[in-house]
């Protein structure tokens, strides 16, 4: 129990602690994990009788991850954004539209799609949050927007 304690206190601090950046990388590392669990949960829910406990798992996984993208559109900062903020949005609504209907037909395909496209835009993030920290001589993830 005292293990559990500590760490929820890490992850709390380091949510805490983090910058705008490092929040972003996190949103779409934890929306990655979930669609691995939802894919993981399809492939081993195979045949003529599917396992309702499997089906529910992979239901609360890809909710999760629509709630993790609607939460990276609301982070958007249409003004500042521009044309880049617009063009997320509009992805994003993709995303969360392609999850709901990958979750009730029980699609894998759908869903490693739209993983895919994720850990593409992380990758993207992450080297234009190096970049910019590098470029400013600051270490971590300091000095980027969440503007797009």
């Amino acid at each position: 129990m005292a293990y559990k304690n500590a760490l929820s206190a890490y992850r709390e601090t380091r949510i805490k602690t983090a910058g705008q950046g490092q929040l972003i990388i996190m949103l779409y590392d934890a929306a990655i994990k979930q669609l691995d669990t939802a894919l993981e949960c399809l492939q081993f829910n195979t045949g003529a009788k599917k396992d309702p406990a499997k089906i529910e798992k992979t239901g609360k996984s890809v909710l999760k991850t629509q709630e993790i993208i609607t939460e990276l559109m609301v982070s958007l900062d249409m003004d500042a954004g521009g044309e880049i903020a617009a063009n997320l949005f509009s992805l994003y609504t993709w995303f969360n539209r392609e999850l709901l209907e990958a979750s009730i037909s029980q699609d894998a395909k759908r869903i490693s799609e739209v993983r895919g496209m994720l850990d593409d835009l992380r990758s993207t993030w992450h080297a234009a949050i190096a970049k910019t920290a590098a470029s400013s001589g600051r270490e971590g993830f300091a000095g980027i927007s969440l503007a797009g």
